[in-house]
């Protein structure tokens, strides 16, 4: 199958040697996504709530690349360096996801690049029956 990697200037460029996405077939793979502003590249400044929102609206951005959207996500996995943090994201997720929500895993983690609070991946299906 052919692979077709997704780039966009509307989330932050990738930094290291991977990408935004990858489609392959059906799937987009995206990449995980911290909370940096795509314009500066910075960690934007907040708590779990500000940089929770700019990881939703970075991961929008890159579905609306591969041609698909929030409501095409099939599975996130969720970092997080508190997982006292939790209850406040998953509030975030309820207000930024329509049901059927997708599946989901939340992992606690020691650290994320940039010294992120919150890391999100998915899978998203372009399947026009999905």
């Amino acid at each position: 199958m052919t692979r077709r990697i997704i780039q966009t200037d509307q989330a932050p460029a990738a930094i290291g040697p991977y990408s935004q996405a990858v489609q392959v077939g059906d799937l987009a793979f995206i990449s995980g996504q911290i909370p940096l502003d795509p314009a500066s590249m910075a960690l934007v400044e907040g708590d779990i709530s500000v940089q929770t929102r700019q990881v939703f609206d970075n991961l929008r951005h890159v579905c609306v690349a591969t041609g698909g959207d929030l409501a095409s996500i099939c599975k996130l996995t969720i970092f997080l360096t508190d997982l006292g943090h939790f209850a406040t994201v998953n509030d975030i997720m309820a207000e930024t996801f329509a049901e059927p929500y997708p599946a989901r895993a939340a992992v606690g983690v020691r650290e994320l690049p940039k010294g992120a609070m919150v890391e999100v991946e998915a899978i998203l299906s372009l399947a026009e029956d999905a």
